[in-house]
């Protein structure tokens, strides 16, 4: 299958996971927990209030050298939108990607996916983890704050 079969498959609707695939097009899932939806939230509503010239996204696939990865929130700037359009997945990786943590994660799979996101094009990739904090990165390495979003704050509180 590829990415707008799966896509479009009512097998896959209302999946209680995420869905990406690997090298051979075969399909991977990882278990998404509600903690997980409210730092998706919780980062995007914040990136929407720090960053104007562009958009956040959740759930952004980006086709990479190792199959779709599906990044938990990206933020891509009115430049990247206008030359991706609408792709499905984009061929190229948003300004920033942002992954959260789940307890299945390795951190081989999240190196993996920050050097396959620099590769496609990302400036930043954040690494959220599972109380909250976040740690950026660029290609050269781990950054004190984000240079795109430099008032981001350090950590995404959830206080429920």
């Amino acid at each position: 299958m590829n990415w707008q079969e799966v896509c479009d498959s009512p097998l896959f609707n209302n999946l209680p996971f995420k869905v990406e695939t690997n090298r051979w097009g075969k399909i991977e899932m990882s278990p998404a927990t509600n903690q997980h939806g409210l730092y998706q939230a919780r980062i995007i509503r914040r990136l929407a209030q720090l960053l104007d010239g562009g958009e956040p996204l959740a759930e952004c696939s980006i086709q990479t050298a190792e199959g779709v990865k599906v990044a938990d929130v990206a933020w891509g700037s009115a430049a990247f939108f206008k030359r991706n359009q609408r792709a499905n997945p984009y061929r190229q990786a948003p300004e920033i990607v942002v992954e959260i943590l789940s307890p299945s994660n390795t951190a081989e799979e999240m190196n993996l996916k920050k050097a396959l996101y620099f590769s496609n094009g990302a400036q930043e990739f954040w690494l959220c983890t599972q109380d909250g904090g976040l740690q950026f990165f660029d290609q050269n390495g781990e950054l004190a704050h984000s240079r795109l979003a430099p008032l981001f704050p350090a950590s995404v509180e959830i206080n429920h």
